[in-house]
């Protein structure tokens, strides 16, 4: 049997308390709202709030403004709620600084994250 040796950056993960506004114009992360999980980071998507395709990409739209693959965060609770839990897995501080920032800057915008930007061509104008 392999023994895996766990970091101490690594952990089970982050609950992130979210407030969900589904058929926005535009994606944008950022803003806080006071809900019923606590301080909420507002994620509006222009996905409708139907068969969880709002849930989706707001789990996408969240995992791009930490920097993060979608695969590090998962949904924990409120499936059919505006207001949801999502456990963000890696490094606590990184992900807590980085929440704190989009939480309560409020400015709005999702960017690429670092390691979705890619180059242009240079066959294109």
């Amino acid at each position: 049997m392999a023994n895996r040796r766990v970091s101490r950056s690594e952990s089970p993960g982050v609950s992130v308390a979210v407030r969900v506004r589904p058929g926005a114009g535009r994606t944008r992360v950022g803003g806080r709202y006071d809900g019923p999980h606590g301080a909420a980071l507002i994620v509006a998507v222009g996905a409708p709030a139907v068969d969880g395709k709002a849930t989706e990409a707001v789990r996408r739209a969240l995992a791009d403004a930490l920097g993060l693959r979608p695969g590090a965060v998962s949904l924990r609770l409120g499936a059919t709620s505006r207001d949801k839990v999502f456990t963000v897995t890696g490094d606590e501080a990184e992900i807590a600084t980085r929440l704190a920032g989009l939480r309560d800057d409020g400015s709005g915008s999702v960017s690429p994250s670092p390691r979705a930007t890619r180059p242009a061509s240079a066959g294109s104008a």
